[in-house]
């Protein structure tokens, strides 16, 4: 949110949790955090940090960098976190992404983006392909704007603990949402992912920006995935669902290290970045196993 209007400083409430669906359906919440961070949007870096519940190692990331680094900060900062899958750690390692789509707000309302200078990420995903409809379309305003259909309600009818509170959005403001849902049947556990970036415009209209589902099938004995793959929803360019084939290429790879082997391999135009973070989150999925397992 930017409630100090477009030049003021990027607001972010970021909350998630950890529930299990005991045997007899009851949901247990296991673990949940907020986080609220003040971005200096123009500077580029954290003014504030704070947790609930809190964590004394956030005050280290007060004046670091909010998007390329920050990560490395937080394992710095909190080595612990990132070990234990915590609920904290995936809401810190999401933040970077959040921030920059945050932009979306000044792309919207028309304000230019002084790019003068800026090293573009020229084929760094399907959509910045060189040649593709966003670099041939790239003006003093930034990026080519498509805008997607209206974002559905995430909750579900039939299920009030599938999401957590939600709170409604003012004009101007972005959203990111994201799920992962595991579950065991005979010999094998079974993946569901969901992601979804949106956008409220100047009249309260909430549309989509970036959604993918990724369902994945995993081998508890091997901690390896068997297969996956990627279901597009609503994507800015026409270039972006020729991504959804990368998600495949997680069949054989192990949770261990997933983050940083995404990062380093899932790269270039057959890609896409944001479904490269949707398969990063999936290392947690060897630590969600474990809980279920140890139930």
């Amino acid at each position: 949110m930017r409630p100090e209007g477009f030049p003021g400083p990027v607001v972010l409430a970021a909350s998630g949790r950890d529930l299990i669906t005991a045997a007899g359906g009851e949901a247990i919440v296991l673990g949940a955090v907020r986080l609220d961070v003040t971005v200096d949007y123009l500077k580029g870096s954290i003014a504030a940090i704070s947790a609930t519940p809190p964590h004394p190692g956030l005050a280290q990331l007060v004046g670091a960098r909010a998007f390329s680094g920050f990560r490395n900060a937080v394992e710095a900062a909190l080595p612990a976190e990132a070990q234990s899958h915590s609920v904290r750690f995936q809401l810190l390692d999401e933040l970077p992404a959040a921030v920059l789509a945050s932009g979306r707000a000044m792309r919207a309302a028309g304000l230019p983006v002084d790019m003068r200078g800026a090293s573009l990420p020229v084929d760094v995903c399907a959509g910045w392909a060189t040649g593709g409809t966003l670099l041939a379309g790239i003006t003093e305003f930034g990026p080519p704007l498509s805008i997607g259909p209206k974002a559905p309600a995430l909750e579900a009818d039939d299920d009030a603990f599938a999401w957590h509170a939600i709170a409604s959005l003012p004009a101007h403001s972005t959203r990111r949402c994201r799920r992962l849902d595991l579950w065991e049947d005979d010999d094998r556990a079974w993946v569901d992912s969901f992601f979804r970036d949106s956008h409220v415009d100047a009249h309260g209209v909430e549309t989509v920006v970036h959604e993918w589902h990724v369902q994945a099938e995993f081998d508890p004995a091997t901690r390896l995935f068997v297969s996956a793959a990627a279901q597009m929803g609503p994507l800015p360019y026409p270039e972006c669902p020729g991504a959804a084939a990368s998600a495949r290429r997680l069949a054989g790879m192990s949770c261990d290290g997933l983050r940083r082997a995404v990062r380093s391999s899932f790269v270039g135009t057959s890609t896409c970045t944001h479904l490269n973070d949707t398969l990063r989150s999936m290392e947690d999925v060897e630590a969600l196993l474990d809980t279920l397992q140890s139930w």
